[in-house]
């Protein structure tokens, strides 16, 4: 176990991890090869096995609860969900549900949600979570179709048919619904799937499945074009949850307990969070909440009545509920009283939030609760690295998890990183072309970032994130711009009224910026009495000035121009889904924002006036 440090906080809350240790060769072109030194462990090939084995250990326990309409908890027991897992795989098998004819889900996360990707499991065949955003927010659902044209499903499943039914008017397949609020024809209900009799062709299906078995379809598209069906099969979701569990042996000690809001149409929420549960037995408490405002006030009220083991979020969505941490005493000893383990991904960390988690954590309860990181992607299942030792500070994204190898090859100042290992994905659905693109002449998925070491001299001490390669620009004198990083010590300096940012200023003299404000984090800022607008917001004499004095004294300890943020403006929308700018989980896509905000891109680096502009130097 390692020791807690001394602090001026207080002391750190103790936590069993493996020991941290790699091995790292080096090339002769000052590139490395790192791997974890501990071997992967044998790995049951199937996720059918691991929520089977948790049905057997813990029947009575808590699986699954999200919030009904009255309010109140509504939950399912591990011997409750297999029941009905069984009788919906049985209905899978009964149509000939295949790879060739996947199950589509368009609503986002739920009981039956989870009930549905979880009979996919046991009848071996894949499912595919679509982004919501795709049915509800889009005018033409031209993703849609195209996921559609791709996929071919064998049958579509909205919880309720009336927000989808244009949506669904699109797809040629059976359609199934807890609800027919559209009253579309030939519907089936969830009622009727789940109340076929289990056979003896459910427990076949379950014992065929194999390591190579497709699990499901994943999208991502990156900065542009249609979206890309990753393969996930069983064995890389479940090689990945096996060596979680050696890292993190304290998983063990104590029931897992999660409130999570992240979308199962991502991999962080619907594989990394969404398996963990299945591989400890734990019980999931959907949150349907996020870090927007207005519906992070769900969260604040979840967290208020249970108090998770361990909390797995993203950088914007701490941001979102710090502000209710540091108000409400009472909330933060219900979210600190249980809590292990404060983990983030998806993007870098301000240092600021993780100063302000280790603050609120040890008003409410005298100690410090661990932080780490984690890095991945869509195509790794997720965890390619892991921060499985104690840190003091933001940024480290770990050392490689076991059964992962790393190519790290010089790329300017960096090294970009690419991966190997029983986790990374076969490639990408109907897109032959595009997965030999995808990995190099060794078989080595090349992810797209960069990566350093925290300490050169000792690999074991991690991997710092140094950004995605395709964001990073130049400027008119040739000097590079550091996106991510620049982005982070913005965010920071500016706390706590900025939510997120995009960097500007390719190929011109100097660099700006475009930012969404934390309504929360104003309304600290302002006191009582604050609009609640985000157009006032963004023009509000006061935000201005804290953002302005912010961003001088940023400039004074950055004397480069790359570095140096000359102009700002504020936001008064938020970031669009539908147009690519955020990710369900709450990844900002850099380019996207540039290509689809081109006034407000035009504003910042031309208006001399303009209410929402922040000059920071002229």
């Amino acid at each position: 176990m390692n020791k807690p440090q001394p602090s001026d906080m207080g002391a750190l809350l103790p936590i069993t991890y493996a020991p941290a240790e790699v091995i790292c060769d080096r090339f002769s072109n000052g590139g490395f090869r790192l791997r974890a030194a501990r071997e992967l462990e044998p790995f049951d090939p199937s996720l059918a096995g691991l929520f089977r084995r948790a049905c057997e250990k813990h029947p009575g326990r808590r699986f699954i609860a999200e919030r009904g309409q009255s309010g109140e908890w509504r939950a399912l027991t591990y011997e409750q969900a297999r029941r009905s897992v069984d009788a919906l795989a049985q209905s899978l098998i009964d149509r000939g549900i295949c790879a060739e004819r996947p199950v589509l889900i368009l609503s986002g996360n739920s009981i039956e949600h989870a009930l549905l990707t979880l009979a996919g499991y046991t009848a071996g065949v894949p499912v595919a979570p679509i982004s919501v955003a795709y049915s509800l927010q889009s005018q033409d659902h031209a993703q849609l179709k195209n996921i559609a044209a791709l996929l071919t499903p064998g049958l579509v499943y909205a919880a309720d048919t009336a927000p989808f039914a244009k949506a669904l008017g699109h797809l040629k397949a059976e359609i199934v619904a807890v609800h027919n609020g559209g009253n579309l024809p030939n519907v089936t209900s969830f009622a009727a799937l789940s109340s076929a009799p289990a056979g003896r062709a459910v427990d076949k299906a379950a014992a065929n499945i194999s390591a190579d078995t497709i699990a499901k379809f994943l999208f991502t598209s990156g900065s542009t074009g249609i979206p890309k069906a990753v393969i996930n099969t069983h064995g890389m979701l479940t090689a990945n949850q096996q060596a979680l569990a050696q890292i993190w042996p304290f998983l063990a000690e104590d029931e897992l307990v999660l409130v999570d809001w992240l979308p199962w149409s991502h991999t962080f929420g619907g594989n990394h969070n969404f398996h963990l549960v299945l591989r400890h037995a734990g019980t999931l408490y959907i949150d349907a909440g996020k870090p927007m405002p207005k519906l992070v006030e769900q969260t604040v009220r979840n967290l208020a009545e249970v108090s998770p083991t361990v909390y797995f979020n993203v950088p914007a969505g701490y941001a979102a509920l710090l502000p209710y941490l540091e108000a409400d005493s009472a909330l933060a000893k219900s979210f600190f009283a249980r809590l292990r383990l404060i983990f983030y991904a998806a993007a870098p960390l301000p240092q600021d939030l993780w100063s302000r988690l280790e603050a609120a954590s040890v008003r409410a309860t005298g100690r410090r609760v661990p932080m780490t990181s984690s890095w991945g992607a869509t195509e790794t299942a997720p965890a390619v690295t892991a921060a499985h030792f104690l840190l003091d500070r933001a940024g480290v994204i770990g050392i490689p998890i076991p059964g992962i190898e790393l190519k790290l090859l010089p790329s300017g100042e960096r090294l970009e990183v690419r991966v190997k290992g029983p986790h990374v994905t076969p490639g990408y659905w109907g897109n032959p072309d595009l997965t030999a693109q995808a990995f190099d002449e060794d078989g080595f998925y090349k992810i797209g970032d960069a990566v350093r070491f925290a300490d050169a001299g000792e690999p074991a001490k991690g991997l710092i994130y140094d950004g995605r390669i395709a964001e990073d620009f130049k400027l008119l004198s040739g000097t590079w711009v550091r996106v991510g990083a620049l982005r982070v010590g913005v965010l920071a300096a500016a706390s706590p009224v900025l939510q997120d940012a995009v960097i500007a200023g390719e190929g011109g003299d100097w660099v700006g910026i475009m930012a969404w404000l934390n309504p929360a984090g104003c309304r600290q800022v302002l006191g009582d009495g604050a609009p609640t607008n985000l157009d006032e917001l963004a023009r509000h004499p006061a935000i201005h000035d804290h953002v302005r004095r912010a961003l001088k004294s940023w400039n004074s300890g950055n004397t480069g121009t790359s570095t140096r943020v000359r102009r700002l403006l504020l936001l008064s929308d938020t970031p669009s889904i539908d147009a690519n700018e955020i990710t369900d989980k709450g990844y900002i896509n850099q380019r996207a924002v540039l290509e689809s905000r081109g006034e407000a891109l035009r504003q910042l680096l031309n208006a001399n006036e303009h209410p929402n502009l922040v000059i920071v130097e002229d």
